[in-house]
């Protein structure tokens, strides 16, 4: 969009999940609106990129989680999208490498004996961190606390077990051939778009909101905001009057962060097609790498919390390095000059994110209703954070901008 309208019915901020499915509600609503995007592309953190001609990469949200109440599942194959159904490798390994068979039966024994007895407390209705649940010695406490951060973007201590057990998962995990940013892009292409349009103030002390941006000011009936969590709490974007309910619930809901890497594989037949590999057993601060997804010639790795935290502020490439020492170590020095390092995330440096999916901090597992809520039937909020139960997932996001669109149209009824 070459120039912004002085006025819309209905401003949406933000194009990725959340405010592509609130676009799309609104639709044949008969409302003129407009999507606001600080980015210049859409999708916030789903982004896929050919890391190499041959090499897709999603920095960020890659998996149909939940495929079968997916409604990204749908939205893929109406557009044409193909959907690789092949099971997901999390709860296996490729190869022994210090981590044998009956080691890894013992551990994911402890792990699931910990979600049982957080899920048994969570029925008390009284919250706690989840870290509390821990069988205290366990050996395999720090490696449970490695999965968290790749689940949750952070280590146990910092979640909540009653948002913990709110999530749904039916243990269905589809893929997107094309890549789950690809997708994205394809999904917002029939919206009215303002890209590169940064909002910092939404005014909403008169008639009329206004909204200030980085390319002029707008005025709108209605916004809809599905900016993360971390951009309310930290007042990057402002609201006048102050709505410190809001800004008190997003900090109860920061974005935890787990980051990817894309390696380039020389004889990739080496090695199995959609493996698995952890990079270590006994410690939190390791990583885990999927081999050849799609079959494709490389290695994804993930990191998460502070590991990925310290790794982003290493600087750029230092998480690369990081995953090829990883990888060696267990496979062997030789397989150091097959692996070439290609691309990484860094999101917790992006200025739009500040990280990648939210948690809800011990206590505050109330607060994604908190902000969820309307202001003056004006303000409406959106944004996997405000799923109560699809939370850190791209289709939550994007239900909760049809949750936010439908109390739009709903609002202007009541009026």
């Amino acid at each position: 969009m070459s120039s912004l309208p002085s006025e819309v019915d209905v401003a949406i901020i933000g194009a990725g999940a959340a405010g592509l499915g609130a676009a799309h509600a609104l639709q044949n609503s008969g409302l003129s609106t407009i999507v606001l995007e600080a980015r210049d592309r859409v999708g916030g953190r789903a982004y896929t990129i050919m890391a190499a001609p041959d090499i897709t990469f999603d920095l960020g949200c890659g998996w149909l989680h939940s495929a079968d109440r997916n409604s990204f599942v749908g939205i893929a194959e109406r557009l044409g999208f193909e959907i690789d159904k092949t099971r997901p490798p999390w709860r296996e390994q490729s190869f022994d490498n210090g981590f044998p068979l009956d080691e890894r039966a013992n551990f994911i024994a402890a792990l699931d004996a910990f979600h049982d007895r957080a899920e048994h407390a969570a029925k008390s209705g009284r919250d706690s961190a989840a870290s509390t649940y821990l069988e205290p010695g366990n050996r395999w406490n720090p490696m449970i606390d490695a999965i968290s951060t790749y689940v949750n973007g952070c280590e146990l201590a910092q979640v909540s077990i009653l948002d913990m057990d709110a999530y749904q998962d039916t243990e269905i995990n589809w893929r997107v051939r094309r890549g789950y940013g690809a997708l994205m892009t394809a999904y917002g292409a029939s919206c009215s778009l303002a890209l590169n349009t940064e909002v910092t103030l939404i005014d909403h002390s008169g008639t009329r909101v206004r909204l200030e941006t980085s390319r002029g000011t707008l005025t709108a009936n209605k916004v809809i905001v599905t900016v993360p969590t971390n951009l309310i709490a930290n007042e990057s974007i402002c609201f006048h009057p102050a709505l410190p309910a809001k800004v008190d619930a997003a900090r109860g809901l920061p974005l935890g962060l787990a980051d990817k890497v894309m390696l380039a594989l020389d004889e990739p037949e080496a090695l199995p097609k959609d493996g698995s590999l952890r990079g270590a057993t006994m410690r939190t601060a390791m990583g885990s790498f999927h081999l050849r997804p799609f079959g494709q010639p490389c290695i994804e790795g993930f990191f998460g919390g502070k590991y990925a935290q310290a790794l982003e502020d290493a600087g750029d490439g230092a998480m690369l390095a990081q995953a090829i020492d990883e990888i060696t170590a267990l496979l062997g020095s030789d397989f150091r000059r097959k692996l070439k390092p290609l691309s990484q995330s860094r999101w917790a440096h992006d200025p739009f994110a500040r990280g990648s999916y939210s948690h809800a901090l011990p206590g505050h597992a109330g607060d994604r209703a908190v902000l969820a809520a309307p202001v003056d039937g004006r303000l409406f909020f959106a944004g996997e954070a405000t799923s109560p139960n699809f939370f850190s997932t791209a289709h939550g996001a994007r239900d909760s901008g049809e949750r936010a669109a439908g109390e739009v149209v709903a609002s202007l009824t009541a009026g």
